[in-house]
């Protein structure tokens, strides 16, 4: 079994993968914290940690961590379409949209989409893969980041569908809603 993505696990999956390691669950509960409240990138920073527990972590983990490629703005209004670069140098896309009700990100949610509707653009390129609950997640951290603001609203309408990811987006759900 290869190492395991840290940042797509639920707190209930971070509880037991520390108890698998010998650790107490509450060390999941602030792993859960680093990597989704603090965002948090290496492992080697999750100064709540011993060494030996960092280590540990990192036999049977990563973290994935997807970066802005470019951001446009529009001259128009306030949205702003960022190009994101994938662990496997995959690009995907989001949207940032401005309202008085606050900020909706729209996500992507695969590589690609084999669905082959006529009128989008993700479908072009074929489907290449799905994305992980944690490249979901980056999307948006990487967009909070980058704006300084919460986002209050998120739509999964960039490349992809859904529903054919659907555990990866049910997951990100529950990560996200947590």
């Amino acid at each position: 079994m290869g190492r395991i993505e840290l940042n797509s696990l639920t707190l209930e999956e971070l509880e037991k993968l520390m108890v698998s390691i010998g650790e107490k669950t509450y060390r999941g509960e602030q792993l859960f914290t680093f990597l989704h409240k603090n965002c948090g990138k290496r492992i080697e920073d999750i100064s709540v940690f011993s060494i030996g527990l960092q280590d540990k972590l990192k036999k049977v983990g990563w973290i994935n961590r997807i970066k802005i490629l470019k951001r446009l703005d529009s001259n128009i209004d306030h949205t702003k379409k960022y190009l994101f670069s994938l662990e496997d140098n995959n690009i995907i896309e989001g949207v940032i949209m401005e309202y008085r009700h606050g900020l909706t990100a729209c996500i992507s949610t695969q590589v690609g989409c084999k669905m082959g509707c006529s009128f989008c653009a993700s479908t072009k390129e074929g489907f290449i893969r799905n994305l992980s609950s944690a490249e979901m997640l980056e999307q948006i951290y990487n967009m909070e980041r980058d704006l300084n603001k919460k986002i209050s609203n998120i739509v999964l309408m960039g490349s992809g569908e859904p529903l054919d990811n659907y555990d990866n987006v049910l997951k990100f759900l529950n990560i996200i809603h947590s």
